[in-house]
């Protein structure tokens, strides 16, 4: 499980996660960030990022198809609709409390 670590000033930082690779894998990753002048870690997320990717692409196709198709019809349903404009400026609303 990813763990959340907070920075001194109080933002949390990204999450953090653990990793135990075989050597051969390590030293593999460790000259593809010397080749893109990357650290490990960061070139660990980048693999990881885009190993990621390539698996929504390939297992998920039709769930990202089928969310492209409603993104598309709520678009086409707003550009239907009419502009309205506004007649006058906005009015400050007022709440008041109530009293007993």
């Amino acid at each position: 499980m990813a763990t959340r670590q907070h920075s001194t000033n109080g933002k949390p930082k990204s999450p953090r996660i653990q990793v135990v690779l075989p050597e051969l894998i390590c030293e593999q990753l460790t000259i593809a960030a010397t080749n893109e002048s990357r650290t490990v870690s960061n070139m660990a997320k980048v693999l990881i990022q885009e190993g990621i990717q390539k698996y929504f692409e390939k297992e998920c196709k039709s769930v990202i198809s089928e969310h492209n198709v409603n993104t598309d019809k709520f678009r086409d349903e707003l550009e239907k609709q009419s502009v309205k404009r506004l007649k006058r400026a906005p009015q400050r609303i007022r709440y008041y409390k109530k009293s007993d």
